[in-house]
């Protein structure tokens, strides 16, 4: 098994990002359909760029294989993928700790992300076996809204 790293997201692999978004097993959105909801490699490098977002990246080798990003203006936890081949390595679980904690630093002392409000999809037992929580709340695609006390 190759070690995994963990790396800051550079805006630069936005095109790879979306990418790999659309090959995740679960949840999985194309680029059409992230273009729809207005997420375009540009658009995705330049939040990066400009603070609005950060993220990290895990590699294996040089291939990523996951990542995870957060909304520094809101607290929100946009998006965590990993690659169906590095599912149950605790690569996501790693990620999504580390957005938690560059969230929390930048003063949050509560997250929030959408997830899907199905109890047979992966992410729903993931997210609450973590100690995230549902406000009862839906977003306009239909996710369900949990939420995370962290301060």
């Amino acid at each position: 098994v190759m070690s995994i790293e963990y790396k800051i997201a550079p805006s630069q692999m936005a095109a790879e990002y979306i990418e790999l978004r659309g090959q995740t097993r679960e949840n999985s959105i194309t680029p059409d359909t992230l273009r729809s909801y207005g997420i375009t490699a540009e658009s995705w490098a330049k939040d990066i760029e400009s603070g609005q977002i950060r993220g990290y990246i895990s590699l294996s080798g040089t291939h990523m294989v996951g990542y995870c990003f957060g909304d520094l203006k809101t607290g929100e936890v946009i998006v965590l993928a990993v690659l169906p081949s590095h599912e149950c390595q605790g690569i996501g679980k790693r990620l999504l700790a580390l957005i938690v904690e560059v969230l929390k630093d930048y003063g949050y002392i509560r997250l929030f992300l959408g997830c899907s409000p199905d109890p047979k999809v992966r992410s729903y037992g993931f997210y609450r076996h973590l100690g995230w929580q549902s406000t009862g709340a839906l977003e306009t695609h239909g996710d369900e809204i949990l939420e995370f006390a962290c301060g």
